[in-house]
């Protein structure tokens, strides 16, 4: 089983920055790897799955070492855009609205800066939410194909 040690210090690095300007959040060790939450809620999880254990994951090891990856929220009327074009991004087997990144030299840190700063939209409080420069929650219906 994966440890909060076994994620790579460089990723966390890159996580912590993007997570810690949130408003109110904080990072704490999970289960497996790193989460960061605002109040009771994850809103992003980085760590290292043991590929004997996750199958789906043992394709994406690299150099015989296991691939590191990080889950957030996304819209659910955005998920499947996210998700459909395969690597790297892939929905988690849990959660209507979770999808995930595998992490490496390919990783686009602005996107995935996006994407976790969208994903702490969706699960901070309304109040908090407000303190980003968020546009108002669109109507279903205009939310349709939108992805930034």
């Amino acid at each position: 089983m994966s440890s909060p040690a076994d994620v790579p210090p460089e990723v966390l690095d890159r996580l912590r920055p993007i997570c810690r300007e949130l408003p109110e959040t904080y990072e704490e060790q999970a289960w497996i790897g790193v989460r960061w939450r605002v109040r009771q809620r994850t809103f992003a999880h980085v760590y290292t799955p043991d590929p004997d254990r996750h199958p789906l994951y043992a394709r994406h090891a690299a150099g015989g070492e296991p691939p590191t990856v990080v889950t957030f929220r996304v819209p659910v009327d955005d998920l499947l855009g996210l998700t459909a074009g395969g690597f790297p991004f892939f929905r988690a087997g849990w959660g209507h609205n979770v999808a995930g990144a595998f992490l490496g030299e390919h990783t686009d840190w602005a996107e995935l800066d996006e994407l976790i700063t969208d994903s702490y939209g969706e699960m901070a409080p309304k109040f908090l939410r407000a303190r980003l420069a968020f546009p108002p929650t669109p109507d279903p219906k205009q939310r349709a194909g939108r992805l930034r």
